[in-house]
């Protein structure tokens, strides 16, 4: 054998070698990116926050600090301060109670407007400034010109107590865009969250949005004011509603952007075990307490209920023409949880 020959068959050996490496890396690569993107919804976690709180910096009677140990020492992950109109500063709280992925404090400011005698109240989350009441010469219009407002600073709004002087109706909300978030709980006394004289309760106005075709989120909070009387049923106190966010990290932007999608349940004091929804059926497993029954009902247009189960568990198979499909669970104490919408047909 020449030199020559020697060297091309060397050459062919190295191209073959250097081939087979080329294509075990590509198919490598292409099993862990498959595992990573399965592993991606498992890895989310769940964290219980509230979005909705007080201090002594607006009408609360405790200071940030006492406000925010009372949270994290309940088991709270994180927690948005909304005074009214006032964006209480959470650096230092944060340097003090914050902890990665245990609990963390979120910008926060409950913008505070009106329309004559109607309170018109709208949370601003992790916004950088303080957002003035913009007015307007309707309810609707002030509604609009308050979330632009927020927008504009990249805040994140949701709609508070509706009923709360009977400000806000369904069909100003109807009217009103860019917002994705809706109280359908609120745990101050005096909110009207049931509704009456003809009114619809908070629940019932999100039906009748879905069924309009908004795409509205339901969430539960606290509007917690009073801290120092925990025995005082009539006052605002904490730990009457929160919400649990499945994100991917406990941070300001993956629990904002895990709220505007919907990946969250809200509660007053159900919790769930297991919760999987998707266009084709909505399974969900309630995290049963021994002494406490349990009712989910799956919910559709105009609040119709399409399935009872009386049980701990239950799964609805979606069939299409609902519009949209939500779940409730019912627990014999009065305790509630509400899953998100499951969208079936063009939402605004």
């Amino acid at each position: 054998m020449t030199n020559l020959q020697f060297e091309s068959g060397a050459r062919q050996k190295l191209r073959a070698i250097v081939m087979v490496g080329l294509v075990m890396s590509a198919f490598l690569l292409v099993a862990f990116s498959a595992r990573s993107s399965s592993q991606t919804p498992s890895a989310r976690r769940w964290y219980k926050g509230n979005t909705h709180t007080h201090t002594l910096n607006s009408d609360g009677d405790s200071t940030p600090e006492e406000v925010v140990r009372w949270y994290r020492e309940h088991g709270y992950q994180f927690l948005v301060l909304s005074d009214h109109n006032f964006l209480t500063s959470i650096e230092g709280l944060n340097a003090l109670h914050g902890a990665d992925e245990k609990f963390t404090l979120i910008r926060g400011e409950e913008l505070t407007d009106k329309y004559g005698d109607k309170p018109i109240h709208i949370n601003a989350l992790d916004v950088s400034q303080v957002v003035k009441p913009q007015g307007g010469n309707s309810v609707t219009e002030i509604i609009q010109r308050d979330v632009d407002a927020i927008r504009a600073v990249r805040g994140v709004p949701h709609i508070n107590h509706p009923n709360f002087g009977w400000a806000m109706t369904a069909e100003d909300l109807r009217q009103a865009r860019n917002y994705k978030l809706f109280e359908i709980f609120n745990g101050h006394p005096f909110v009207n969250n049931l509704g009456g004289g003809g009114m619809p309760g908070l629940e019932e106005m999100w039906d009748i949005l879905l069924s309009h075709g908004k795409q509205l989120y339901g969430i539960a909070v606290d509007d917690a004011h009073v801290f120092k009387r925990p025995w005082d049923a009539t006052a605002s106190r904490p730990g009457q509603g929160w919400v649990m966010v499945r994100a991917d990290k406990l941070s300001a932007d993956a629990i904002l952007t895990a709220l505007e999608r919907g990946e969250f349940y809200a509660s007053t004091g159900v919790e769930l075990e297991d919760y999987q929804a998707d266009s084709k059926h909505i399974e969900i497993k309630v995290k049963a307490i021994k002494s406490s029954k349990y009712r989910i009902q799956f919910v559709g247009r105009n609040g119709k209920v399409l399935q009872d189960v009386a049980n701990s568990s239950a799964t609805y198979q979606i069939k299409g023409d609902e519009s949209y499909v939500r779940a409730k669970v019912i627990e014999s104490n009065g305790k509630f949880a509400w899953t998100q919408p499951v969208f079936l047909s063009s939402s605004k």
